[in-house]
């Protein structure tokens, strides 16, 4: 059965301030995403930079954090929350050797192991385990310096490695997690021995002889030596074949996944519920984004929700220039892509709390991905108030669906033949259709199916050179409203309900142009005045009644309409940041209002 749900916490520091759980008894998220389990958990917790980023752990040592975990994840279960944690299955921080000896997960695997609570180790030597360069050296990163120490990166290929993964998967579930948030599916130009036979198996598989010798240059697979097998890279720099490598690597890093944790992590737990921690951005493609060149029965397959982060590209507003600082048309991808199942964004927002809870519950999403700083009075009032919104309402956003009247469709054929150009193309159609209040719905071109056509007023479609606009009558609803606002409509579950989504991101921004703004304090939303609505009603209903709601105000309000020639009119009062208008609706001319 699907898991759904619509309201998520998720934090990567101060779930230790004594005030958490009180705020997870307010707020009643139905999903805590919290705690470590994976390799910063085992590279990290027993070093003196224990406290510090990325886990920001409460206590030191990995049976003391290890127990504590245990113990906040009963105290979350009695909040009636399911405890998703974090678990980083590549990027491993520390020293093979020094001075001092090994450090951080080095240390962790050569002297910290315990055989009895772990089984025996995979190999002796971690340096076996890591990816590596085409000379046999290590990949070696120095971004972060956590400690003074450096980062490697463990092999996805390999199956030792794969058999630690496990470890740290059977102790989660064993601390009592319902699930993991799965991150740094990253697969970097490593040329261990693992990734260089499944790359040739993997080509050996997908092409003949004669197409390896015409499309790449390659006459001997089996004696052919390679100089790159290249992940993420610079669309700009990309071949026919580097394109093949990071297909390669994708379908690798899925295959590690469901081995991992569909496969084997499943078999400990049968409800284990399971996503991927993954980068989306302003839809980079080819040089972001961890699956996008699987296909459509791949992708986010065997995952009971998504994770994507936008970075810092969405956290700030430019308003005078039209840049709104928002995700919609990110979260219509991801949620036409993953049909409808529950979603979230990171988005790295600490000042816009309101109108990041609100976009992603406009869109079908769960709020909030990140930063829900609680510990701020201002930020935890708000956040308190919209999820005790959402779980009053809950009719309207659990398992509803997209109302659209046009479709565009993402341009995933094209991006999968290494042409990132249409997107840029999708980005500017999909802001402008945004502008214009428009209501529509984003598929991804090889999954949209004909109906998908056929049910639309109109279809935006991407093929080899050019966009095709699909020539028809259309009766599109109209919304007299800001270009600060942002329009969205869904079906709920129960059927007899459309409701229309308004977020509003207008605000007095900070001095500094482009600032994130510094909390809760900086958000300075304006209110919009009044909105008029003209909606294309779906053929053969009509109106029942119409109420308004929004948090602020979560008490109906009647709106006064009028219904003519197939379209409702009314007009929306003031409101803050978030409103909906729900709009009933019955078939025929009688029928008992509810």
């Amino acid at each position: 059965m699907r898991f759904e749900f619509t309201r998520m916490v998720a934090h990567w520091a101060g779930y230790s301030d004594p005030g958490y759980l009180s705020f997870i008894e307010d707020a009643r998220p139905e999903v805590v995403q919290v705690g470590f389990y994976g390799a910063h958990f085992w590279g990290l917790a027993h070093t003196p930079q224990f406290k510090g980023y990325p886990a920001h752990f409460p206590v030191r040592g990995l049976k003391e954090c290890g127990d504590w975990f245990g113990n906040l994840n009963r105290e979350l279960h009695k909040r009636k929350a399911k405890v998703v944690g974090h678990i980083n299955v590549k990027f491993l921080v520390g020293d093979p050797d020094g001075e001092d000896g090994p450090r951080g997960f080095f240390k962790f695997y050569r002297e910290l192991w315990d055989e009895k609570e772990m089984g025996p180790k995979p190999v002796e030597d971690p340096l076996e385990l890591l990816e590596k360069n085409a000379d046999g050296s290590l990949i070696v990163n120095h971004n972060y310096r956590i400690g003074g120490m450096a980062e490697y990166w463990g092999c996805l290929l390999n199956p030792n490695f794969q058999a630690v993964l496990k470890v740290w998967v059977k102790r989660g579930i064993e601390r009592g997690l319902d699930g993991f948030v799965i991150n740094y599916f990253y697969r970097h130009n490593c040329m261990c021995d693992y990734c260089k036979c499944s790359f040739k198996e993997y080509l050996n598989g997908r092409f003949g002889t004669g197409q390896l010798s015409e499309r790449f240059g390659i006459t001997d697979l089996a004696s052919h030596r390679f100089k790159e097998i290249v992940g993420w890279h610079n669309p700009k720099e990309t071949t026919p074949l580097r394109i093949e490598m990071l297909r390669f690597s994708q379908f690798a890093n899925k295959r590690a996944f469901d081995e991992v944790f569909v496969e084997y992590g499943r078999s400990l737990k049968p409800d284990l519920v399971l996503s991927q921690w993954n980068h989306l951005g302003n839809f980079s493609q080819i040089n972001g984004d961890e699956r996008c060149l699987l296909p459509p029965d791949l992708w986010g397959k065997n995952e009971d929700y998504l994770w994507y982060s936008s970075g810092g590209s969405a956290n700030f507003t430019v308003l005078k220039e039209g840049y709104l600082g928002e995700i919609t048309l990110q979260a219509r991808y991801v949620r036409g892509a993953f049909e409808d199942k529950p979603f979230t964004f990171g988005k790295y927002e600490i000042t816009r709390i309101r109108v990041a809870i609100a976009e992603l519950a406009a869109n079908g999403g769960a709020p909030m991905g990140f930063y829900t700083r609680f510990t701020d009075p201002a930020a935890r009032k708000e956040i308190v108030r919209y999820y005790n919104f959402l779980e009053r309402y809950d009719q309207i956003y659990r398992a509803n669906k997209p109302h659209a009247e046009m479709l565009l469709l993402f341009p995933r054929i094209e991006v999968h033949e290494g042409n990132v150009g249409p997107v840029e193309t999708f980005k500017k159609i999909g802001k402008r259709l945004l502008e214009e209040h428009t209501l529509f719905e984003v598929i991804p071109d090889d999954l949209a199916r004909t109906d998908d056509y056929t049910r639309h007023q109109k279809v935006f479609a991407f093929y080899p050179s050019k966009i095709e606009y699909e020539k028809r009558q259309i009766r599109l609803s109209r919304f007299e409203a800001p270009e600060t606002v942002r329009v969205s409509a869904s079906a709920a579950a129960q059927g007899d309900e459309i409701d229309i989504h308004f977020v509003n991101y207008n605000r007095e921004e900070p001095t500094k142009k482009r600032s994130p703004g510094g909390g809760i304090k900086d958000e300075k939303p304006i209110p919009v005045k009044e909105i008029k609505v003209s909606f294309v009603l779906p053929k053969g209903e009509r109106v029942r009644r119409i109420e308004f709601i929004t948090p602020e105000t979560p008490e109906p309000k009647q709106l006064r309409s009028t219904t003519a020639g197939g379209r409702v009119r009314f007009r929306i009062p003031e409101f803050l940041v978030y409103g909906v208008a729900r709009i009933w609706m019955k078939k025929g001319t009688v029928e008992k209002l509810r």
